[in-house]
């Protein structure tokens, strides 16, 4: 089972469909900030949340979703102080029974272990904000998650 998780497109739907064509089999997460529409093409069976930058009110704050037998907690993360620490991610996961959760708003890409919960960040696709380009998670499940940064340019 692969996941690919992306976030903070603002508006690049070329993108998007560029990373889904590579994955025909995967399962796709957005973390919000798309600056997309709800319906756009792009987002067809795309999980996904609302960014601060996300002005399309069909879009949810949050999804829980389950794979390969893990809760996932989806946010954007500019409500739970996600620039600061990323406790408050791993609060609500637990409140919501959720073994993982997948966040954006800071470009930052990264995943860590907190509390027995798997907090992935999978940077931004289009503008990082660290020495990491520009990038998108691939977390994959055989037995247990295994997660790698993948470089946008690369693919």
């Amino acid at each position: 089972m692969q996941l690919v998780i992306m976030s903070d497109t603002h508006g690049n739907t070329e993108v998007i469909e560029q990373i889904k064509e590579q994955y025909p089999n995967a399962m796709f997460i957005h973390c919000g900030d798309s600056e997309l529409q709800h319906n756009t093409e792009a987002l067809t069976d795309v999980y996904v949340v609302r960014g601060n930058c996300d002005m399309d009110c069909e879009l949810v704050d949050e999804q829980v979703i389950e794979v390969a037998g893990t809760k996932i907690l989806i946010v954007h993360g500019h409500y739970h102080n996600v620039h600061r620490t990323p406790l408050n991610l791993v609060y609500r996961a637990k409140e919501l029974e959720a073994t993982m959760v997948c966040f954006g708003h800071t470009h930052i890409a990264g995943a860590e272990w907190i509390d027995d919960v798997l907090v992935i960040n999978p940077g931004s696709m289009t503008q990082s904000r660290s020495e990491h380009p520009e990038s998108y998670a691939l977390a994959t499940y055989n037995e247990q998650w295994q997660v790698a940064f993948i470089d946008v340019d690369k693919g």
